[in-house]
């Protein structure tokens, strides 16, 4: 294996155990699955792609894997936002969202086709009366494909910009903090996620969205460092961060 390649790998696993550890309390079980793998991994396809294009294969692919499981759990966690797109199963829901690409290309009537940061702002309207998890997932997933080209799947005539990635790797951490903190004039939360009280402490969600910002981050850094590109890094307070250009 190219050393460049393992080094990323052994961050990407590193980057994963330390959010699992952060929200994951002690006396909480760990659920383990296996990694999963490329198809074609063997296959004529991959001698079209050079490391740093596995690498992007697996940061979308494992990032579009956590808005799912995200994705789900809001649902679970907010069972009135599914109601008012389906009378079907959360997970059927999810299925078709993430599955059904090449039918919708995230482009849903219901949230008069918005995508990106203005599916995300939608979420938190006080006036939409729409399915503000469908919102508030299919604008996180077309912002992370939208700042790699829409794509899934790269070979060597792709480039990307780190700068783009590195960006909505900001623009994740503002959405989570949103999720968190938004609420309505009542002062109730649009939607329910991190929960942590005498009974009870979930905080799942916000191990999940550390994932995304970890990969996002070290594949960010790490293409900034193969393409010798500076990455103009950018701090801002998360109760009144604006969302970066990708």
């Amino acid at each position: 294996m190219n050393i460049t390649l393992a080094f990323f790998l052994c961050m990407l696993i590193t980057v994963g155990l330390s959010a699992c550890a952060t929200g994951n309390p002690l006396n909480s079980p760990v659920e383990k699955h296996p990694i999963p793998q490329h198809q074609d991994r063997s296959t004529f396809n991959q001698l079209a792609k050079a490391d740093f294009d596995r690498m992007a294969d697996v940061e979308v692919r494992e990032n579009s894997e956590s808005l799912r499981l995200l994705m789900l759990k809001l649902y679970k966690r907010n069972p009135r936002e599914l109601q008012k797109s389906t009378s079907e199963s959360a997970e059927k829901m999810v299925a078709w969202v993430f599955d059904g690409r090449a039918q919708h290309h995230y482009k849903f009537a219901e949230l008069n086709n918005l995508q990106d940061t203005e599916a995300i702002f939608l979420a938190f309207k006080p006036e939409f009366s729409g399915d503000r998890v469908l919102a508030f997932i299919v604008g996180l997933q077309t912002m992370l494909l939208k700042a790699h080209d829409n794509k899934t799947d790269f070979y060597f005539t792709d480039s990307l910009d780190p700068q783009r990635i590195y960006n909505v790797a900001r623009n994740v951490e503002i959405a989570a903090w949103k999720l968190s903190n938004a609420r309505n004039e009542q002062g109730v939360l649009y939607l329910l996620s991190n929960e942590m009280n005498e009974k009870e402490r979930n905080l799942t969600f916000e191990r999940e969205f550390g994932k995304i910002i970890g990969r996002t981050d070290l594949y960010a850094i790490a293409l900034a460092e193969k393409s010798q590109r500076l990455i103009s890094r950018v701090f801002q307070n998360l109760a009144t961060a604006v969302f970066l250009p990708f």
